[in-house]
């Protein structure tokens, strides 16, 4: 069997993809690092990168230091509610541009991702009158409602698989009796599963991670979410950063898990929507 030779050109690209993985990771590796110190050797010039000795205390510290159990589950139930709400939203929207003609179709969805270049620094104030309107303040509505609305990323994501599938399986299933909404949930959404796992693993990281919204929104540690409570450790005249990066590196273990499990779905999921669009 004739082995294939690697091209030069390869051997490079292996090499700066394995030195730019190397250096994304040291960030990353400093932080589970620094975790097991002490916190006079975290300042230590030179940079000590073993710790002496390993503080392995310093996990269970931070879980207890703060009520972390229950920042995890405040976590955990909004985005539950925000991916699977996006999904719906965005399939809904995604199948009514993809394969329903109505006047000013595509004029609509053109203005519709014009607003992903709207920064949403730009909306926050008149969101935060709404909010404060609602009565929804140091609540988790305020996190849930506007995140749980339709996504522009994910309407155009779902809208290029939609587009890729053969009208003729829509005519066949109106020649039998089918209604839109039997179409859509019986036909299309099977059809279009790889886009949904990559559109809810992305919104599932963006959540985790969300730090803005819930700085402006929430007051109450009870209501905090796992970004919130570990800007607790940030005092203001001290940090605890042993115990910031423990709880820290806690805190990455979800999104870790997310996307191990879930590396297949976005890469299939972007890679068909485009081929398809």
């Amino acid at each position: 069997m004739n082995s294939k030779k690697l091209q030069p050109s390869t051997m490079v690209l292996h090499v700066v993809l394995i030195i730019g993985a190397c250096v994304m990771g040291l960030p990353f590796l400093w932080m589970i690092l620094s975790a097991l110190k002490d916190l006079s050797q975290v300042f230590v010039v030179p940079p000590k990168w073993i710790p002496e000795p390993f503080v392995w205390s310093n996990f269970k510290t931070s879980l207890t230091a703060l009520p972390f159990g229950r920042a995890y589950f405040n976590s955990f139930y909004i985005n539950v509610i925000v991916v699977f709400a996006q999904l719906i939203t965005c399939s809904m929207a995604a199948y009514a541009f993809a394969k329903i003609r109505f006047p000013f179709r595509e004029p609509l969805f053109i203005l519709f991702l014009a607003t992903m270049m709207v920064p949403g620094q730009v909306t926050i104030i008149p969101l935060y009158l709404m909010m404060k309107n609602f009565g929804w303040l140091d609540t988790h509505q305020s996190i849930i409602v506007p995140a749980a609305l339709l996504n522009a990323f994910g309407v155009f994501l779902l809208r290029q698989f939609f587009r890729g599938i053969p009208k003729e399986m829509e005519e066949a299933a109106i020649v039998d009796g089918a209604n839109r909404f039997t179409i859509y949930t019986r036909i299309m959404l099977p059809l279009v599963k790889p886009a949904l796992s990559a559109l809810g693993i992305f919104t599932f990281l963006g959540m985790w991670n969300n730090f803005f919204y819930p700085l402006i929104f929430l007051n109450s540690p009870e209501q905090f979410t796992v970004p919130m409570m570990l800007n607790l450790y940030r005092g203001m005249y001290a940090t605890d950063w042993t115990l910031m990066m423990a709880g820290a590196s806690i805190a990455l273990l979800p999104v870790l898990i997310v996307y191990m499990i879930g590396q297949r779905y976005i890469i299939e999921g972007v890679t068909l929507s485009g081929i398809k669009g």
